[in-house]
């Protein structure tokens, strides 16, 4: 799912409804009046990096279910595409639904990203002393590439979603947006920002319940270029704050990591724990046999930070979002793509794309 279509997406799958608790919660904003936004400076001597992350994807969807393996219950949770930050505490709470009834004793965790690391938390807090196996640690993991815009997108191709899977998604999505609102402030890098949908097709109808969700006319926003804008609020996740201080909370807790690489199911049954739950990403390709596993890679672009600029705008299958570590420039989903390598192209294309639109914003 490309992000022009996310509003069409959270329709289509009821999260917006499962979202109603926050529907007339009232964000505020430092940002001046709709009519008038700070500009993004883009220009090539504000590129601070580039960076290519790789997003496990699976065309009908993430993952989340039980396997025996002799007598290791493996429980999987995985393949979260454009939203593995988005949907990590929801996901991860489905799946200790499904592996702790009647379990006791020590757990096992493979894979130390977003999704591992909330799993690894939820299962703290509910008593569990947890073991996490990891190839990689933060930072070097595919969440520390992500850009952190809480949103369900790219999640699933469309004709391959199940009324089973818009269920797991929709309560996935409400708990996790319900979990990262009790971590909002600077210990976690989590915070409220206003965003912007644009696009000159217009927007599926009916009620979206993000906070201060509503369309915008023609005099109230900055974006002369676009027909339709809807506004509305979500939450930011910073990687490089959110990882390490969850990395901080798992030790605290009693946590312990070892970073090892294991190669397949023989590896994993042979953990000394006989509870795993599985958020290896991309790794469960390989580990346990997923063809239908695929990396979409995304490359983004940072720009110099703007403290100015607190808001987020999703033109088209573009989107910028702005951090304390810089202003994130994006658009790129490139399907069954490995490389990790930058295409110096695809940036250039992408930062003049930026330009040309944020050229074109009135000025205040």
């Amino acid at each position: 799912m490309y992000r022009r279509d996310l509003l069409k997406g959270l329709a289509l799958t009821g999260v917006s409804a499962l979202l109603s608790s926050c529907a007339g919660r009232r964000v505020r904003s430092s940002i001046p009046g709709l009519s008038c936004l700070p500009r993004v400076n883009v220009s090539p001597d504000r590129v601070i990096r580039t960076v290519c992350g790789l997003r496990p994807f699976r065309p009908s969807g993430f993952v989340v279910r039980a396997e025996k393996l002799g007598d290791t219950l493996v429980v999987h949770n995985y393949g979260h595409g454009g939203a593995g930050i988005t949907l990590a505490w929801g996901t991860s709470r489905l799946a200790l639904d499904l592996g702790l009834p009647g379990h006791t004793g020590p757990v096992a965790v493979l894979g130390c990203g977003v999704v591992g690391l909330s799993t690894a938390r939820l299962l703290q807090e509910a008593g569990f002393p947890v073991t996490i196996y990891t190839k990689d640690m933060p930072p070097n993991t595919t969440s520390n590439i992500g850009g952190g815009w809480w949103m369900p997108v790219m999640v699933a191709d469309h004709d391959f979603r199940t009324p089973a899977f818009n269920d797991q998604l929709a309560k996935a999505s409400a708990y996790s947006f319900q979990r990262y609102q009790i971590m909002v402030g600077p210990r976690y890098g989590v915070r409220w920002t206003r965003s912007y949908n644009l696009n000159n097709e217009g927007f599926v109808a009916g009620r979206q319940d993000l906070p201060e969700s509503r369309d915008l006319q023609p005099g109230e926003h900055p974006f002369r270029s676009y027909k339709f804008v809807r506004q509305f609020d979500t939450l930011l996740i910073e990687p490089p704050i959110y990882l390490p201080a969850m990395l901080n909370d798992f030790y605290v807790a009693g946590g312990r990591i070892e970073v090892r690489e294991l190669h397949d199911t023989t590896s994993v049954s042979q953990l000394p724990q006989k509870l795993v739950f599985n958020c290896t990403g991309l790794g469960a390709k390989t580990i346990f046999n997923d063809p239908e596993l695929m990396p979409i890679k995304g490359q983004l672009t940072f720009l110099l930070p703007q403290p100015e600029v607190e808001y987020s705008v999703v033109p088209d299958d573009l989107y910028m979002f702005s951090r304390h570590d810089g202003v994130i420039l994006g658009g790129t989903h490139e399907r069954g793509n490995w490389s990790l390598d930058v295409d110096t192209a695809i940036r250039d294309r992408i930062l003049a794309r930026h330009k040309q639109f944020f050229d074109s914003m009135r000025t205040c």
